[in-house]
């Protein structure tokens, strides 16, 4: 099997363990990444990026599905880091279409953690209706929420990001995918896009999607929020082919990188909010977005997930990596990113070929696992 790209020798537990998830045959093309102090220790990439045999190359780049979302939510916080959004005021104090149907008291922080009641959209819509920003927030404003705001966390699979496109776009006046790119991207030269131009189409991976769309993922009642949520935007994983998808700006499900690019951004946040010189927030920010807000059951995944304020947070009872200050999130079919600020370490992958759970499979443990162990740490 052909691993191409670096690993540092002490490191070359994570490059067998890559290795050992071809060899299963569980890949078709993928890449890993693992960043120290903000410097690349592991960046591997191997196999095919499409069925029909070209290579996976240094510069691939694929769709990530949700772990997009640790990207918006980095927007989110440099926000709040600059005093221009309050995670503790209304969503209606920026939004102020919002308030309508008893939505009044949904605070910004509800949305960066799937607690306001609006995990799905009101009626179901088409893929080509999700690309319509202005049409889905148009949606979410108008809605009654389906559970009371703060009492419950329930996965807000596509509606996070469109509610977090709303706010950026109401407090810093450019679009989330404008904002991602001109304040982070580009600075950190990191190869990461929500809304990709045309002339990058040719280095895209084809996906090749699980057996089941994203409403047949779970075995939940019909009339249950999850299936709501997941019905309201039935998707089956082959949209990520096309134009239209690619070029909107989807801050829940669309970002296209790889391994190498999520990392670099990541890094930052490992390493306190800088890194190479490029200052995204104060340490004291990222802090707070490591303090738990619930840990309650989640209304729509049905497990009980260890929220902080844009990502998902370690647990004594359920931990991804043996470090107390960890943010991560995982991509519909496998991607990941692990931001470890006890060790200034990242984890992050990006693959083409789709397990069908929504948070994480084997191959991505299977990587955090030999990572901390090369460090000594399990």
């Amino acid at each position: 099997m052909l691993i191409n790209g670096i690993c540092d020798e002490e490191f070359s537990l994570v490059r067998d363990a890559f290795e050992a998830n071809f060899l299963a045959g569980d890949e078709l093309g993928a890449s890993v990444a693992v960043t120290l102090d903000g410097r690349y220790v592991v960046d591997l990439w191997a196999g095919d990026r499409n069925e029909s045999g070209e290579p996976w190359n240094s510069d691939t780049i694929v769709n990530v599905y949700s772990t997009t979302k640790t990207m918006a939510s980095i927007c989110l916080l440099m926000l709040a880091d600059r005093e221009a959004i309050d995670f503790d005021l209304p969503v209606a104090h920026y939004w102020p279409e919002f308030a309508a149907n008893g939505k009044e008291s949904v605070l910004v922080r509800h949305v960066m953690t799937h607690q306001t009641g609006c995990s799905g959209f009101p009626r179901p819509i088409t893929a080509a209706e999700l690309y319509d920003h202005s049409l889905t927030a148009e949606l979410l404003a108008g809605m009654e929420p389906w559970w009371e705001a703060g009492t419950a966390p329930g996965y807000h699979a596509l509606t996070q990001g469109t509610l977090q496109g709303e706010l950026v776009r109401r407090v810093d006046g450019r679009t989330l995918g404008t904002f991602f790119r001109e304040e982070i991207a580009e600075p950190l030269d990191a190869d990461f896009h929500i809304g990709l131009a045309p002339s990058e189409d040719h280095r895209v991976a084809h996906l090749e999607a699980p057996e089941r769309s994203i409403d047949r993922i779970l075995d939940a009642e019909p009339d249950s929020i999850a299936m709501r949520t997941f019905r309201s935007c039935v998707l089956d994983g082959t949209e990520t082919e096309t134009s239209e998808w690619r070029r909107a700006e989807i801050p829940a499900a669309g970002g296209i990188g790889n391994a190498r690019s999520i990392s670099r951004v990541h890094s930052a946040i490992a390493c306190g909010g800088t890194v190479d010189g490029v200052a995204l927030m104060k340490a004291s920010t990222i802090e707070e977005a490591l303090e738990r807000q619930t840990f309650s059951r989640d209304l729509v995944l049905g497990l009980n997930v260890p929220y902080g304020t844009g990502f998902g947070i370690n647990h004594e009872r359920l931990p991804l990596t043996p470090s107390e200050k960890t943010l991560y999130w995982f991509g519909w079919g496998g991607s990941m990113g692990v931001m470890d600020l006890d060790e200034r370490l990242t984890v992050s992958y990006a693959m083409n070929k789709m397990a069908g759970g929504l948070v994480g499979d084997d191959r991505a443990f299977n990587l955090v696992a030999a990572v901390y162990a090369a460090i000594g740490k399990t």
